[in-house]
């Protein structure tokens, strides 16, 4: 939080400089958002939208609907209207070269937020900032591997994927499985998208219960989709963190409040509040300054306990 303060008076000292920015008025900052299909989602936007206008960024924000089109259709009216920074989170990893070129072309940074791109072209965009999805999987991972240490016999997994084709979806699945191979005793039995939604996590572990009768643990890509899953879990007459085990990520409060109460057993944090480090970067882009190709926000993850001794206090 330090760090973050830091930034944000740093924002606050340079964010009005005419003379930085070349402009009047400022930087004028174009932000693509996937949408708001997760309380995840809503704190990153309410993040981005705060601290825009804590530096004295002219943000003009668009929601997607988590549609790939929407994004590309946004980015390309950030162009016309000539912004000086455009920064998005992918729907999905690839399919973005020309929309990144016309921006490129037309001397506008790109920033990548939360998400990376699967682009052989890496001049498409300054830097990339956001999590280490597959740090998140295996973090999860080495959680159940360490739990399930004392436990004889098979253990059968149920994986909740994000939206197919999302950075995140592909990394953290791809983490855990890296992870749980240190176990030959854990299997993934059942591994279906539920789309980032409460609804969709509801529906596929409906779906679950009823073609793998035995299920010891669901692995879901966000809070959400687990939060989702409990309901499901609850109306087939079981105990979401007893019967079944549940392991997410996110750290949101909804799903903090579930871990708290022994609902999750275990919460790998994704940090949202990514607003404050993109506004400093945009200034120092825009500014023609060299940034990292990559910047890792940092996290940790929850047991109940520690959910308990910090949910009061949690921003998100």
């Amino acid at each position: 939080m330090t760090a973050l303060a830091v930034s944000a008076l740093a924002l606050s000292a340079c964010g009005s400089s005419d003379a930085e920015t070349g402009s009047d008025e400022g930087i004028t900052m174009g932000f693509a958002q996937v949408g708001a299909e997760s309380g995840w989602r809503t704190a990153n936007t309410k993040s981005v939208q705060d601290a825009a206008e804590a530096a004295g960024v002219d943000l003009k924000f668009s929601d997607a609907q988590q549609k790939q089109e929407n994004q590309i259709k946004a980015i390309r009216s950030y162009i016309q209207q000539q912004v000086d920074v455009i920064a998005f989170s992918p729907v999905v990893e690839s399919g973005w070269d020309t929309v990144l070129k016309e921006a490129k072309d037309a001397s506008i940074p790109v920033i990548l937020t939360d998400r990376a791109i699967d682009s052989a072209d890496t001049s498409l965009y300054k830097t990339f900032l956001g999590s280490d999805f597959v740090e998140e999987g295996k973090k999860a991972g080495d959680w159940l591997v360490q739990d399930s240490a004392a436990t004889d016999g098979p253990i059968n997994i149920v994986e909740l994927q994000g939206t197919t084709g999302a950075a995140p979806a592909i990394d953290r699945k791809e983490g855990f499985e890296a992870a749980i191979a240190a176990d030959p005793d854990l299997k993934i039995v059942q591994s279906q998208t539920g789309d980032f939604t409460r609804s969709g996590g509801k529906q596929v572990m409906e779906a679950f219960l009823k073609n793998t009768p035995d299920i010891d643990v669901v692995y879901a890509h966000n809070d959400d989709m687990g939060l989702g899953a409990i309901e499901a879990i609850e109306a087939a007459g079981k105990v979401p963190g007893k019967d079944v085990k549940i392991i997410t990520v996110d750290a949101v409060k909804d799903g903090m409040t579930a871990l708290s109460e022994g609902r999750i057993n275990y919460i790998v944090e994704c940090n949202p509040l990514l607003g404050v480090q993109l506004m400093e970067l945009a200034e120092k882009v825009v500014a023609g300054e060299e940034v990292p190709a990559r910047v890792v926000t940092e996290e940790t993850a929850f047991t109940p306990e520690q959910a308990k001794e910090v949910l009061a206090t949690r921003e998100y």
